[in-house]
This record gives C-alpha cells, structure tokens and sequence, in this order.
C-alpha cells in the first residue's frame, strides 16, 4: 500500500492493523482520553464504498454500514451504544449530549436532527461525526474534563461552528478557552480545494483583509485555493484558545484517497469516514 505521508509524523499517527486509524499526538497525551479518525480499510462494503464505509447517506446498504460500526467499535473496545452519531446538514448547530442519546444515529434512531457539532462531559460517550474532505474539530478541556467535536466544511467553517462549540462547553461545563486543546484533523489541504468566487466571496465578507490573503490564494484560472485548516485555526484563535493549543494535521483526505474517503478526488461517488473522542 501506497500511502503519501506528507510529513504528518509530526501531528498525527497512523495506527496500522486490520481496521487502520489516525490518531493526534497532542490529544494522545492526554490521560484518559481516546481519540481516532477512521480510514477506508478494515470494513466489508464493496464498491465505491469499500469497505469501512461509516456514513448511512451516501446510497450504502444500511445493515453493512451498522456492521462496519461494530467491526470499529470492537477494535477500539467501545459499544456502539455508546456512541452518539451527529446529524450533518452543514450547520452550526450544536449540541450536549448524554448517556441518554448513546446508541443514536448508529443502533436506534436519533431524537435530534441537523446538529454538526456535539459536546459532553460524560465518561464513556463516544462523540462521532462523518466526513470525506470537510474538517473535524476536536476540542477538550482536560482541567474540565469535556470534549467537543464538530464538522466543519466552508459553510460550518465561514459561518463558525468552531465559535459555537467553543461558547457552548463555556456555557455548560465552565471552559475556559485557555485550557483548550484542539486538533483539526484529516481533510483536504488547500492545495486540492478550489472554490469559486462566490465562495470567495462569503470568506471575505467574514474574515478581515490580512486573515482572507492567507487563506484564500488567487490561482490563474480566477478560481482559489481555500485553507480551511488556518481558517478554523483563526476561529480558533479569535475565541481565546492558544496557537500553542492548536494541532493541524497534514494528513489531506484528497492526496491521500487510496485509503481515505474523499468527495473531491472521487466526484462524489465515495463512503464516509469518521472520527471519534470520548473521554474514558
């Protein structure tokens, strides 16, 4: 197997084994904490979404969705009636959750909808959310003990999803953004994502002119390369968490496609992947 590195040794660790993962180095070290982002390998769907697809809205058979689940879950010695799934519509909605919504979205049916982001500060809740290019945020306080993990594509991301989750763990748990540690995770790099100028436009009208050159670069054909990693790292930023708190993979999910789900590097015609953080 091929896999182009990119030189994230320094971020993020590839666990190899039957059902491969990523993990942060920085969220590794934290205590009781267990963190991973799943690959393409390890599952048995077929197809264009083989094989551990874990996204029931992309056309997979549902039953083999659920089994890549569990083939998941028991590698990582976590129930799936542990986990809460989010529902991704690509807002900014988020929400707390409980060992009451354990099971959701994977083994029985949620009591919430459009929710990209979840938080909680209950041991053994396994927080999920899906992706194939858009950024997973991982966010714990370890002096509170809470985590948050939110999806962000250019929508969740322009339109701050990073902010809400940050304000809710404030809000519900006393967070203070200082003690934040984040990780932004596999997804594609800027090099793979060109947006358009309407997109373009929607950054500009959010982020100031020093912050929009940095993560929007002009490309020939008038259309640009967009940097959703510093882009969230700004949002970051902006809500008092420390550049020194703040983790960015260079694992891109499009340069890396042979074993990561990408939308892009596929038009579309892929599975989904996912990440998890739980506190233990």
């Amino acid at each position: 197997m091929n896999i182009n590195y990119l030189n994230f040794s320094n971020t993020t660790k590839f666990h190899t084994g039957k059902v491969p993962f990523f993990t942060s180095r920085m969220l590794d070290s934290i205590p009781c904490l267990y963190n991973a982002f799943s690959t393409k390998i390890g599952g048995i769907s077929s197809g264009q979404y083989e094989s551990m697809n874990l996204s029931f809205t992309v056309g997979d058979e549902p039953t083999k969705v659920v089994e890549n689940f569990h083939i998941f879950a028991n590698n990582a010695k976590i129930p799936t009636d542990s986990m809460v799934y989010s529902h991704q519509t690509h807002t900014t909605n988020v929400m707390k959750v409980t060992k009451e919504h354990g099971g959701m979205g994977i083994d029985r049916e949620r009591t919430y909808s459009d929710i990209d982001g979840i938080i909680t500060n209950e041991p053994g809740l396994c927080l999920v959310t899906s992706y194939a290019d858009c950024v997973p945020l991982y966010i714990v306080d370890p002096v509170k003990n809470a985590i948050g993990l939110s999806h962000a594509g250019w929508r969740g991301t322009v339109n701050n999803i990073a902010k809400n989750t940050v304000e809710l763990m404030v809000r519900e748990y006393g967070c203070n953004p200082t003690n934040l540690k984040v990780f932004i995770g596999p997804s594609i790099c800027a090099e793979c994502y060109e947006v358009g100028e309407d997109v373009s436009e929607e950054f500009a009208k959010s982020y100031g002119k020093d912050v929009f050159e940095k993560i929007l670069i002009p490309k020939e054909n008038g259309k640009f390369k967009l940097n959703l990693h510093e882009a969230n790292k700004v949002n970051f930023i902006n809500e008092g968490v420390s550049t020194d708190n703040i983790e960015i993979t260079d694992v891109c999910t499009c340069c890396n496609s042979e074993i990561l789900f990408s939308h892009r590097a596929t038009k579309g015609k892929r599975g989904g992947l996912c990440a998890f953080l739980m506190l233990k």
